[in-house]
């Protein structure tokens, strides 16, 4: 069923399909979505009250012996808004049920390792939202901008990333993968704001700077991401965000059409309930 506002599932609207090119992305596009910002503010509001109370029945089936999970892959460039994701889409449900994890320079420790070792050991376990604010996807993004691994060595990890996405699948974990891109212009001006305004001056990193240099190469770099990394059952979803209200109203929808996939009830008592409420009558 297609959700109020939208004129097609945002699932469809948004996935790669084959033939995508991101060179085409309208970035201040609202694909699937014939409203505006007022009418998605409100959808988004609405959807948080659906997602709170599907999250605690995710959590409560963890809690009473469920296997299931929801992993939520936030890829972007610099300022594309993966923090006001984190911050106003998965705000609106119980802490509780959501485990953050962010992925930045590898340490020593993860460099000792596999680079999925790392991601592994942060995977939520039964019951909860995972949110990667980036992800395994470094390693096919950064490192191939950079050149920080050999080119078959990083040609090799897109199959290892597309196996270990199916192997959390068949383990009970949805995967929504969602790659926020914004313009080259965009950019700018959310930097700019980050260097004209003290209190978001901790915000800005000098090395965002840097990757800016490199637009065209990381452009490049995620076209073959979504060549090799999107599948029938686990794709990318190319979420425009120049504009934060529909990047947020977006990611909002498509989390929670993977709770109401999993058709989610409140688990049974595993003990006799009359017979709790007479033992509780009788401490009055």
């Amino acid at each position: 069923m297609v959700a109020d506002g939208w004129s097609t599932k945002a699932a469809e609207a948004l996935a790669v399909h084959p033939g995508f090119r991101l060179a085409d992305l309208d970035t201040r596009g609202t694909p699937g979505f014939g409203d505006g910002k007022k009418t998605g503010a409100a959808i988004t509001r609405a959807i948080g009250e659906r997602m709170s109370d599907l999250q605690e029945r995710l959590f409560a089936e963890g809690r009473t012996g469920g296997t299931r999970s929801i992993l939520l892959v936030l890829q972007g460039l610099d300022t594309a808004g993966k923090g006001g994701i984190v911050r106003h889409v998965m705000g609106m449900v119980d802490p509780q049920g959501v485990a953050l994890h962010s992925f930045g320079v590898p340490t020593a420790e993860e460099r000792r390792h596999d680079y999925l070792w790392r991601i592994r050991r942060a995977l939520p376990p039964a019951g909860k939202i995972g949110v990667f604010d980036r992800s395994q996807y470094e390693d096919v993004l950064v490192a191939r901008v950079n050149e920080l691994a050999p080119r078959d060595v990083i040609d090799r990890r897109y199959d290892e990333i597309v196996d270990f996405e199916a192997e959390l699948a068949k383990a009970g974990t949805r995967v929504i993968k969602v790659a926020l891109m914004i313009s080259r212009g965009e950019q700018y001006r959310r930097l700019h704001e980050r260097l004209e305004r003290s209190d978001k001056h901790w915000k800005f990193n000098p090395g965002d700077v840097d990757t800016r240099a490199r637009w065209d190469d990381y452009q490049e770099a995620y076209q073959v991401m979504f060549d090799r990394t999107s599948t029938p059952d686990c794709p990318w979803h190319v979420v425009p965000a120049d504009r934060k209200w529909f990047a947020r109203l977006a990611v909002s929808q498509l989390v929670l059409d993977a709770l109401e996939d999993l058709d989610l009830h409140w688990p049974s008592a595993d003990y006799d309930v009359a017979e709790q409420l007479a033992r509780l009558e009788a401490t009055r």
